[in-house]
């Protein structure tokens, strides 16, 4: 396999690029949130097609989700009043965590893999965000057509620790119409979150596989899913008006999350959490939180595998 790297420098900040030029798959992450901002293949013509929302567009928009794949942690979704109580320490922040908007240095290149890695060292750790020793490594790898993510969290504390995680991809369709969401079969629970906050009602819902039961125009209000009850994880995104298709393997993740805002993208988040609720709970306490064992280590990754519609 042959793997290229380049900076790119841009208006958002070094953008890093990284290709698997045998396969034609090239991500690009911006080092503000290593964010990936392009996922493309490359077709027999050796044109690109980007998969995601804006694909490789950084300037932000007047207006709608200026976004196109946030990593999220260390805590996903919301918190009450933007604001929760850690064992006693509180912790602020806005949508997803601090990930978001932390400044990376360089990744880590290996180009006998093909992979990139951001890390987050504790002590770089904004001490309003989250108040223990918990460093976080972030890598991503392109290779045979896939993208691996891979986040790899280590506890530097004597005691166990609490936090939560994901990733927000935004995956671009001609319209939410002609998008079609295969979801595997299994017992799927919805966390019914009004306001974006789970008020502790669940909704169990038994589907045979097939296109997603899930009504596209509520989107905008969040499908958050738990999967313990759904042994197969691998969803499908296509879209024939753009020729797409993605195949989403996340076995190892325990939410799923859908949500769009009506414009032509569909998120299918992997999530290892939930949103706060209401009224709210300790931090430790969260639905849907992970805990990492004294001195121990939360490694956890998925896949995504883009690919062009004859």
């Amino acid at each position: 396999m042959s793997f290229t790297h380049k900076v790119i420098e841009s208006v958002a900040g070094p953008l890093d690029q990284i290709t698997d030029e045998d396969a034609g798959l090239r991500l690009v992450v911006c080092r503000t949130g290593a964010e990936p901002v392009s996922l493309a293949r490359r077709d027999t013509q050796g044109n690109w097609h980007g998969f995601l929302w804006r694909d490789g567009q950084v300037e932000k928009p007047a207006e709608g989700w200026g976004n196109h794949a946030t990593v999220m942690g260390y805590f996903v979704h919301r918190l009450w009043k933007q604001e929760s109580v850690y064992e006693g320490h509180v912790i602020k922040g806005g949508n997803h965590g601090f990930i978001r908007s932390f400044a990376f240095d360089a990744p880590d290149v290996d180009l006998a893999v093909g992979s990139i890695t951001y890390s987050v060292a504790p002590e770089r750790i904004p001490a309003e965000a989250y108040p223990y020793l918990v460093s976080m490594k972030l890598s991503y790898a392109v290779a045979a057509g896939s993208l691996r993510m891979t986040f790899d969290f280590q506890n530097q504390e004597d005691h166990e620790v609490a936090l939560g995680f994901g990733w927000h991809p935004g995956f671009a369709v001609s319209s939410l119409e002609n998008a079609q969401l295969t979801l595997p079969a299994g017992t799927y629970l919805r966390e019914m979150a009004p306001g974006d906050f789970l008020d502790g009602t669940v909704q169990e819902v038994r589907f045979a596989g097939g296109e997603m039961p899930f009504a596209k125009k509520d989107l905008p209000g969040s499908y958050l899913l738990d999967l313990a009850g759904v042994p197969d994880r691998r969803f499908v995104l296509e879209d024939r008006g753009l020729g797409h298709r993605v195949e989403c393997d996340y076995a190892e993740a325990p939410f799923l999350t859908l949500w769009s805002n009506g414009d032509p993208f569909l998120c299918v988040e992997p999530c290892w959490g939930l949103p706060d609720s209401n009224p709210p709970v300790p931090f430790e306490m969260k639905k849907g939180i992970q805990r990492i064992s004294a001195r121990g280590m939360l490694k956890a990754s998925l896949v995504v595998r883009p690919t062009l519609l004859s």
